[in-house]
């Protein structure tokens, strides 16, 4: 294949990616009102176990908990977000819902419900040392949100040995 060929056929592809993620972002949004869709929660819920493996309560229902109210918190934080960043991580979450996207983002196959730990956590790491710069930057924006709402409880200070800000 020649170069001008392997060109054209690049950017046609990121054509057709382009029109199609932003064909599914409307069909089946990852935030509806500034909140997260119910795609989006399963997808933050199953991205939320494996960034926080160690951190969550060893208990199952204490950990579904803790993952439920790191939920909320993201749902609090997404609507203070700009709005094109509201529309990236719309759009990101949309594309991670589909087998397609899911599977070309994060190599993950199953649905984020039925996927393993150890799927997610390579997925994640996959995206986090791609030479793709949209992967590495998909990961960081999850990999922060999930953080940021997480350890934003105090609740979960302790686990860090974090003993809260001082009294001044």
């Amino acid at each position: 294949m020649r170069r001008r060929n392997l060109l054209q056929l690049g950017l046609v592809s990121a054509a057709v990616l382009a029109l199609t993620g932003g064909a599914v972002a409307l069909v089946a949004p990852g935030l509806e009102g500034g909140k997260l869709s119910a795609a989006g929660r399963s997808i933050f819920r199953a991205i939320g176990r494996a960034v926080l493996d160690g951190s969550l309560p060893a208990e199952p229902a204490a950990a579904q908990t803790a993952l439920g109210d790191m939920l909320e918190r993201v749902d609090s934080l997404t609507p203070m977000l700009p709005p094109h960043a509201q529309a990236e991580l719309s759009q990101l979450l949309a594309l991670l819902d589909t087998g397609a996207g899911r599977l070309a983002i994060t190599g993950v196959v199953p649905d984020w419900p039925e996927a393993s730990m150890a799927q997610i956590q390579a997925g994640l790491q996959s995206m986090r040392v791609s030479s793709v710069a949209l992967r590495q930057q998909a990961y960081q924006a999850l990999h922060d949100i999930v953080g940021a709402a997480y350890f934003s409880d105090a609740g979960t200070w302790k686990f860090l040995g974090y003993p809260g800000p001082l009294k001044i």
